[in-house]
């Protein structure tokens, strides 16, 4: 923000300052990204298209504060996070999509320094005062809010309004998460082109620039992505080919490992210590909390790089006593040994689930600013039993990763070739009634770690509506108190006329967002044909065979179906890879899926050379009914659009209403430096003292009465002043421009009287020139020379406090009006003369011989006297000139 508010007093100090209030700022990183990687990061800067922004959504610095007149957010809230603890919301990344009675936010909300309540729907709401005002907000609020300023700042930087942008989230992020964050995305206005896991993105980051990958057909280089940001701990490996990035062999994560974990260890010990020490308790005052909490950070990020004894000393901590200790890195490591434990069971899950040996890992890049901490980094390089690498740049790996998405997804940027495959974090199954005695059938449709995005068709057979359930299959190893995603009711389903059930196709989808949805459902129907007779008898036949193995075991005909959905869905998804059992009969289930029947060719009955009647039919799509497990309602989203878009109007207007301040400020300083100063010859000793006492006036109405007043006040305010300073400094600016003016009119018209002259003894430069046109010339320097005098001598009866008798503009005038009238008659050029064919005047003083020239060659080298060359003549250009 570029606005400066200062409270009486601290005028002086202003003075110091004032740049900084005359030339906004824009940070392109909002948040600065500490040891811990934490804070947003607008990545690289695109000139072209709003396409090129993206935004790295992570914890810590991502702060909003709430005033009496608008909100901070990034830095300045942050600035603000200990003076205006209970109004200043942090570390709400991790809410989304939860409910407030979750576990993890009632564990979270004994840290934090404002109130987390329940909303209407259940979901976690902050509680914060604005504008005088208490207002409750959702955790899509506070995200949008943030997004708000990345916008803004994105916005400032292109010159250029922002709709799409790419947003990273933590792998392990569930899809009521994801949807959540979508959600505050859509609140600002935003159209999220996909959410990118963070291990994705950095991996991207990675391959993108490597131009010594393997050929397509060569084994694939494997490489390990570890990163520990503030609040998490996720690792996966990739396979990387030419043009090609494979997430899909193993993601592992610990969410609750990270920088701000090892900042908990040192707050509790220096707690501790300050405790027996000075017999205070810094868990009893926030502010003294989150004192220690930042010291400790800072305490954290020193002994990563020295490993003697750090002081950490705070003055006033408590109570006005000074605190003070002292920590190594030595005890940092055994203060934090559990922790460190900690780090090598995602590396162990990761390697499990890919199957991989550590020496089939070709190098393991670490990311993240937690990283940076030594002992994690030797944790690391243990595992693996090699060095890690840090080519990448542990704060801004992943929001790089994601620019690059955003400049793929472009249009107007040119990318080099480089396909992305994700993995689905967790494995989801779906669950159905079978219609037999009320038995449920389950199938596992993507299993962990499976390529996304991707999509499956089922085959089902009803004879009315059907409701499908989405969960994840392992409740254990999701970070998330529910396993269920949603229900999904299959409508408008009904049986064919002969009371047989129906065909019914369920497309299901894990989307580029990593979001699970039942997309599409549709409903295959016979249509009547010459043949209809046969048709009806074969196709009864064939659901009387399907039917037994459905109520015998579902789940193996959904098997058979998902992988002849999976294989009729390659050429659109592009990927090959199917973790479904394999179908006893796939031939016969993958022609089932194009929408055209065939007739069954294992029936004994007819003769191997009949005629095979084929069967018309048409897919009826079908409504589907979602209930997600986390969803906010169009008209509550509507509700939370409208209040989003009136608080930056409130915020647009208290930054012009701040911005119209400081410019009554800044010209009250501006002026009084420069009154004693350049402007000191410029005004009489009576208005110096005038003026002089309406600024001292205008500085003490700043800091009292005047402290909050209306834009318009201070633009009345500024307006009284500028009429007695703006005819000060316009007489300076005149006294610095005048005299380069005046000289600079003098050359001009001792040039044209010079060419005058030369005319006059007739010199062959001029001699073309017409006598009438030359005495035009004339007439207007004696003109000008005549008023350049009367100006000049007007001037000097003038002093400098008083108004100037000529002024710039007018000598710029006179300028430019003798430069009209001389400079085209003195510039016109020598007209062409064509010599006698039988004459040489040159002959004497040229080498060349009239004779020996051809046409064209005389006729170039007349206009050469007047310095200019023949338009026919292309070849005086080859010419080699010293």
């Amino acid at each position: 923000m570029a606005v400066l508010l200062h409270r009486r007093g601290a005028g002086r100090r202003h003075r110091d300052c004032r740049q900084r209030v005359q030339r906004p700022v824009h940070a392109v990183s909002e948040g600065a990204a500490g040891a811990d990687g934490r804070g947003p990061v607008c990545a690289w800067r695109r000139e072209r298209p709003p396409w090129g922004r993206c935004w790295k959504f992570r914890g810590g610095a991502s702060v909003v504060s709430f005033g009496s007149k608008n909100r901070a957010i990034g830095v300045a809230a942050k600035n603000q996070q200990i003076t205006h603890a209970h109004n200043t919301v942090s570390n709400f990344k991790r809410f989304h999509g939860r409910a407030f009675n979750d576990p993890f936010v009632q564990k979270e909300k004994e840290k934090l320094s404002y109130d987390l309540v329940p909303m209407k729907n259940g979901g976690v709401g902050v509680k914060v005062m604005y504008m005088d005002e208490e207002h409750i907000f959702s955790v899509e609020q506070i995200s949008a809010m943030l997004l708000t300023k990345l916008k803004e700042t994105a916005e400032s930087n292109l010159k250029k309004p922002v709709t799409d942008c790419v947003i990273s989230v933590p792998s392990f992020f569930t899809d009521a998460e994801r949807r959540s964050l979508l959600d505050a995305a859509q609140i600002v206005g935003l159209n999220c082109l996909r959410l990118m896991n963070d291990m994705t993105a950095v991996a991207l980051n990675y391959g993108i620039y490597k131009q010594d990958l393997p050929a397509p057909e060569e084994k694939p280089r494997i490489v390990v992505f570890v990163d520990m940001g503030h609040s998490a701990f996720q690792v996966s490996a990739c396979a990387f080919n030419k043009s090609k990035l494979k997430v899909v062999l193993g993601t592992a994560f610990d969410p609750f490992l990270g920088g701000r974990n090892f900042d908990g260890k040192l707050v509790d010990y220096f707690c501790a210590e300050i405790k027996s020490k000075y017999k205070l308790d810094p868990k009893t005052k926030v502010r003294a909390l989150l004192r220690l909490y930042q010291e400790c950070e800072k305490l954290k990020k020193l002994m990563s790089s020295n490993s003697t004894d750090i002081p950490l000393n705070i003055e006033c901590f408590m109570n006005d006593i000074d605190v003070s200790g002292k920590m190594n890195r030595s005890q940092f490591e055994e203060l934090c040994a559990d922790l460190l434990q900690r780090i090598e069971m995602p590396l162990l899950s990761l390697m499990e689930q890919t199957q991989l040996k550590v020496e089939d890992v070709n190098a393991v890049e670490i990311v993240g600013g937690a990283t940076r901490i030594p002992a994690v980094k030797e944790r690391i390089a243990k595992f693996f039993g090699k060095d890690v690498s840090t080519t990448l740049n542990a704060d801004e790996a992943i929001a790089r990763g994601c620019a690059l998405q955003c400049a793929i997804l472009s249009p107007a940027f040119k990318v080099r070739e480089f396909s992305v495959t994700d993995a689905t974090p967790f494995p989801i199954s779906l669950l159905w009634n079978t219609e037999a005695e009320d038995t449920e059938g389950v199938h596992e449709v993507f299993s962990r770690n499976h390529a996304a995005p991707f999509s499956k068709v089922l085959t089902f057979y009803r004879k009315g509506p059907f409701e499908l359930e989405a969960f994840y299959s392992d409740p254990n190893g999701v970070p998330y108190p529910e396993s269920k995603i949603g229900r999904y009711v299959i409508q408008n389903v009904a049986a064919q006329k002969d009371g047989e059930k129906s065909k019914v196709k369920v497309k299901v989808r894990v989307n580029t967002h990593g979001i699970f949805s039942v997309s599409t459902a549709s409903m295959v129907e016979p249509v009547k044909s010459e043949d209809c007779e046969d048709v009806s008898v074969e196709t009864e036949v064939e659901a009387q065979d399907q039917r037994p193995i459905e109520n015998f075991s579902d789940k193996n005909i959904q098997q058979e179906n998902s992988e002849a959905g999976t294989q009729s869905q390659v050429q659109t998804d592009g990927q090959q890879t199917s973790q479904s059992p394999p179908s006893s009969e796939p031939p016969s289930e993958e022609n089932k899926i194009p929408d055209v029947k065939k007739t069954n060719e294992k029936k004994g009955d007819q003769p191997p050379e009949a005629k095979k009647p084929k069967i018309k039919v048409k897919n009826v799509e079908l409504p589907i009914e979602a209930n997600l497990v986390w969803q906010l309602g169009k008209d509550l989203l509507n509700m939370y659009i409208e209040t989003e878009g009136k608080m930056i109007m409130q915020d647009k207007l208290e930054k012009e209403r701040n911005d119209a301040k400081n410019a009554v400020e800044e010209y009250v300083y501006e002026f009084r430096d420069k009154l004693s100063g350049p402007y000191e010859k410029f005004v009489c000793e009576k208005d110096l003292q005038g003026f002089s006492a309406l600024l001292a006036e205008t500085e003490g109405w700043l800091y009292e009465e005047g402290e909050d007043e209306a834009k318009q006040v201070y633009v009345e305010k500024l307006e009284n002043l500028k009429k007695l300073g703006t005819p000060i400094e316009m007489r300076y600016q005149e006294a610095e421009e005048r005299p380069r003016l005046l000289q600079e009119l003098g050359h001009r018209l001792q040039y044209y009287a010079t060419i005058a002259g030369e005319f006059r003894n007739k010199d062959e430069k001029y001699i073309h020139i017409d006598e009438m046109e030359m005495m035009k010339v004339e007439k207007c320097v004696s003109e000008v020379v005549e008023w350049m005098n009367n100006a000049v001598s007007a001037q000097a009866k003038k002093s400098l406090d008083q108004d100037p008798a000529v002024h710039s503009s007018e000598i710029k005038a006179k300028l430019q009006e003798l430069n009209n009238v001389c400079e085209p008659v003195v510039t016109q050029p020598k007209p062409k003369v064509d010599s006698p064919k039988e004459e040489n005047p040159l002959s004497e003083q040229s080498d060349y011989k009239t004779e020996e020239m051809g046409e064209d060659d005389k006729n170039s080298e007349m206009p050469q006297q007047n310095g200019e060359c023949h338009p026919s003549d292309q070849n005086t250009i080859n010419m080699d000139l010293d």
